[in-house]
């Protein structure tokens, strides 16, 4: 086992390509963590991620924009642990690494959404990911995971791991589901990436510190903004 960090009761995890990072991605951290009770959430930049396309920018350059976009809120850090390491950066072996990181009695809880949440079983070992942590399912206001989208090992799974309230996480290190509804906010990297081509701004829908990183470096055809 590595060396133990600080101590800490709750964190939490949100991965993603980040490419660019968005209030989309911050305003979901905060409730979830308001929610949990967390003492810490991790955004951790993917390096080689899976299930998706590879990101347009290199992982120093989306690190460097969580980082700027994190930077006023004391309870976020920068994780950077999958762009350091080499191949596919699977969930499993993050999630993994930080419980050997951890006092065994921390609870991790790894946030995803909810289109990510119905096809998590398509995701590598993705059964033993609740071996290490629990999961918060982050979901718009009155539309919770559909129950018919899920195939029926992960409708099982649900059932049987579903937390009785948010509250408890925080007191399980791992093998917990929950189900939170969060503010919806209509914001996309995609979008983003798609108005900067465009040349037009995306301000108020990713920090100014932000899109002054993407113009200083000229990321994502950003050279005439």
């Amino acid at each position: 086992m590595g060396k133990c960090e600080a101590k800490l009761a709750a964190i939490g995890i949100l991965g993603g390509t980040f490419d660019p990072i968005h209030f989309g991605h911050l305003r979901m951290a905060q409730e979830l963590a308001d929610a949990v009770s967390l003492d810490q959430v991790r955004f951790i930049p993917s390096g080689n991620p899976p299930h998706r396309s590879q990101p347009q920018t290199s992982a120093e350059h989306r690190a460097a924009m969580v980082k700027l976009a994190i930077s006023d809120n004391p309870r976020f850090m920068l994780d950077e642990r999958e762009i350091l390491r080499n191949g596919t950066s699977y969930t499993i072996d993050t999630l993994i690494a930080l419980r050997e990181s951890l006092e065994a009695n921390t609870s991790i809880n790894f946030m995803v959404g909810s289109d990510a949440f119905l096809n998590i079983d398509t995701w590598h070992r993705w059964e033993a990911l609740l071996d290490y942590a629990n999961l918060v399912v982050a979901h718009r206001p009155n539309t919770p995971p559909s129950r018919e989208k899920m195939s029926t090992r992960l409708r099982s799974v649900l059932d049987q791991k579903i937390s009785p309230s948010a509250e408890t996480l925080k007191n399980q290190p791992a093998g917990l589901i929950w189900l939170q509804n969060v503010t919806s906010l209509d914001i996309s990297a995609s979008k983003i990436r798609m108005l900067l081509n465009m040349q037009t701004s995306p301000k108020y829908l990713t920090p100014d510190a932000v899109i002054d990183y993407i113009k200083s470096n000229q990321l994502y055809a950003t050279a005439q903004l």
